[in-house]
């Protein structure tokens, strides 16, 4: 059976653990003080990888948060990271700190040269492309635009460029607690032959399960936010009963 990963979500702003609402800035709730404490706590509780994304680097387009997320690289567990990686100096100096995948979202629409020479020079087994998805369009700058690109036609060129791993965001979904559109991950999946991470609106046990389901077609994992920090998901309980 093929691996299934969960990635616990750190979202930082202000140098806080925090979530916002489908990306909104506006409707932000904060989950705690030290980002890299709830890191160290997700690894007491089992997990394999963190996933972090600095909101202050998203919004402004360079790395603002990136002390705690080394910090947070020092731990056992690897750490991915994505939010206002913009150069290549930004991305060595997370790979050079520790971090273990350093992930280009908005960057694969407005600078795909940028992504695939990152591919060519760091490997796709060290960066990931963040595709946020409304409606089968990716989406960019935070959420704030939706490009006329199609989710699974980027997948495919950068696919072709080096990419091995994706991280699929259905935006309609994020936050809500509605549950993944698994259908739209599989299917840039199937498309680009790759692995796909899912994110955004995993709500329940069910919803991992279903998701985990469909590792041996390119679901390699899923990344849990909200849920974890209002007590949907148990972290032990789900890392010993889906990954393992």
């Amino acid at each position: 059976m093929s691996k299934f990963t969960i990635y616990p979500a750190i979202d930082i702003r202000g140098g806080k653990c925090v979530r916002l609402l489908q990306g909104d800035y506006e409707k932000e709730t904060v989950y705690g003080d030290s980002p890299s404490g709830m890191a160290s706590r997700f690894v007491e509780e089992g997990a394999s990888w963190i996933h972090m994304v600095d909101l202050d680097g998203a919004k402004e387009g360079r790395p603002v948060n990136q002390e705690e997320v080394i910090k947070a690289a020092a731990l056992s567990a690897s750490v991915q990271v994505g939010g206002g990686i913009r150069t290549e100096a930004d991305v060595r100096m997370y790979l050079e700190a520790g971090v273990s995948r350093v992930i280009l979202g908005s960057a694969a629409i407005s600078d795909p040269d940028f992504v695939r020479r990152m591919l060519q020079e760091f490997g796709g087994g060290r960066i990931a492309i963040g595709i946020d998805a409304r409606d089968g369009y990716v989406a960019t700058h935070g959420w704030l635009e939706t490009s006329e690109v199609k989710a699974e036609t980027l997948g495919q060129e950068l696919a072709e460029a080096g990419a091995e791993t994706f991280i699929m965001t259905d935006i309609s979904r994020d936050g809500m607690m509605s549950g993944p559109n698994v259908e739209a991950i599989a299917s840039l999946g199937r498309a680009t032959d790759k692995q796909v991470i899912a994110s955004g609106g995993v709500s329940s046990m069910q919803d991992l399960e279903e998701l985990a389901g469909y590792a041996g077609s390119g679901i390699s994992g899923a990344i849990i936010g909200k849920a974890l920090y209002t007590d949907a998901i148990d972290l032990k309980t789900a890392v010993r009963e889906v990954e393992r």
